[in-house]
């Protein structure tokens, strides 16, 4: 029974699009869940939402018609995790037949590129952790040593070879062939160690991970987020890394010890929530500089996930719990206004590794977002219509 209100706020229509037994969810902000079509969705599907999975837990995922609500399963993995699932996701270079997820074989995790429609599949040497958007490359890290730094992001139960080293030469970000299926190192986290070195980042010492990486809209770059270890009931320190997509040319974007989510809005800029020059703010910044522009400092006052809407004239926002409710906004840029669309009861007692974060995606049409809730106590995947 709730004590408080599913949903407040609202001003948009929302639909639930998963429905049945177990809960659903699609996983992160920043990779794509619609195929180019619109009419078809990606999906996890798990029958548990209140532990962290073990690598004994299998999450089924598929695809789902977003009219009719079929759903169609696709495979089962054991390489996954509630905020980002098996990095499930279509490939560009084949959008609306091929799909791209983790799984574990042994004692090793791979990525797996399979089209649906043939059910023909090839295996790739590491599992992926971003993807050039034109389905070139993919880039992969060592998800057990993220799972050692934050369980819900990393994957269970294989242990990391290099678990009591700082700063590992033969670990780091990995260029995957997406045709060949190899793999190789192309920046190492011995290498972002010494690069460290000579900024005022705070995560110079001690034994660091590769948080997060995302390809920017070309392929031509990327940015990581690498952080330290904290000591016991300390916090992470962060420093957000570009590179070329060989590893090559490195550049410090921003060593102010914190940024969290991004999204790249060209191949030049990305968009930031970071403590940067004038402090914690959602940040446009200006890749292999220290140019940056503040979006709005009185309405994003907070951390949340962000995107740029496909025609980049608006920005996907979301918050983490308020009186156990998130909220979800859309942000006009050119009208300098951001609208709440709904704010939505989060569960209480799913915290940590195990909450769930709206994490709103677009629509290719620009109107319509998908979004994960358990606003109605339990796990599932929403749609809600902008006007």
């Amino acid at each position: 029974m709730f004590h408080m209100q599913a949903i407040i706020n609202q001003t948009v229509p929302i639909t639930k699009l998963t429905d049945g037994g177990g809960c659903c969810f699609f996983g992160y902000y920043d990779v794509a869940a619609f195929d180019t079509s619109g009419r078809f969705y990606l999906y996890h599907k798990v029958d548990f939402m209140d532990r962290q999975p073990t690598r004994a837990d299998s999450a089924e995922f598929g695809v789902i018609n977003i009219e009719t609500k079929a759903k169609i399963k696709i495979a089962e993995t054991t390489a996954w995790n509630f905020q980002q699932g098996a990095m499930l996701q279509w490939n560009p270079a084949a959008p609306d037949s091929e799909v791209i997820y983790n799984i574990r074989v042994g004692e090793t995790y791979r990525a797996v590129v399979k089209n649906i429609k043939t059910q023909k599949e090839r295996m790739l040497e590491m599992p992926i952790a971003a993807l050039d958007p034109k389905g070139r490359y993919a880039l992969g890290i060592n998800f057990s040593r993220l799972f050692d730094f934050r369980p819900g992001y990393g994957y269970h139960g294989i242990v990391d070879a290099n678990k009591n080293l700082e700063a590992p030469e033969d670990d780091g970000v990995f260029h995957i062939d997406m045709l060949a299926g190899k793999s190789r190192l192309i920046l190492s986290l011995q290498q972002i160690h010494r690069l460290l070195q000579d900024t005022a980042s705070v995560v110079k010492n001690g034994k660091i991970v590769i948080n997060h990486i995302t390809c920017n809209t070309d392929g031509s770059r990327f940015v990581l987020l690498v952080r330290n270890f904290p000591e016991h009931g300390g916090k992470w320190g962060t420093a957000a890394i570009t590179a070329n997509a060989d590893g090559s040319d490195p550049y410090v974007l921003n060593d102010h010890s914190m940024t969290s989510h991004y999204h790249w809005r060209d191949e030049q800029h990305l968009l930031a929530y970071a403590k940067h020059a004038e402090g914690d703010q959602l940040y446009l910044l200006r890749d292999k500089s220290q140019e940056y522009q503040i979006i709005d400092r009185d309405f994003f006052k907070s951390d949340g996930h962000c995107s740029y809407a496909p025609d980049r004239n608006q920005i996907l926002y979301d918050s983490y719990p308020e009186n156990n409710y998130r909220h979800l906004y859309v942000y006009d840029i050119h009208g300098h206004k951001g609208y709440k669309l709904a704010s939505l009861y989060s569960a209480p007692v799913l915290v940590g590794d195990i909450r769930c974060d709206l994490h709103p995606r677009w629509h290719s049409n620009g109107k319509l977002i998908s979004f994960d809730s358990t606003h109605e106590n339990q796990r599932h995947i929403y749609l809600a219509q902008l006007t």
